[in-house]
């Protein structure tokens, strides 16, 4: 599979990334009014980091090569 660049996945990646460092921004106050408040803040900031870490994989173009070599492993 050949790697190729596109400014639209650039564009997702960095909204999706956005997200994510929003969450870990504002993680007590999401922890507070969408989950079990102060017993959270962890889990949310993780989940914050671990969506910033995605979309940082999709702006540079590598999900397209990750899920390929995944669906390779899977198909016999």
């Amino acid at each position: 599979m050949n790697w190729q660049f596109s400014f639209g996945w650039v564009f997702v990646g960095f909204l999706i990334f956005a997200a994510g460092g929003a969450i870990v921004l504002f993680y007590r106050q999401i922890a507070d009014n969408f989950a079990s408040g102060v017993a959270s803040y962890d889990r949310v900031k993780f989940w914050g980091i671990i969506i910033a870490i995605v979309g940082f994989v999709i702006m540079i173009n590598l999900h397209t090569l990750l899920l390929s070599a995944f669906v390779n492993l899977i198909k016999p």
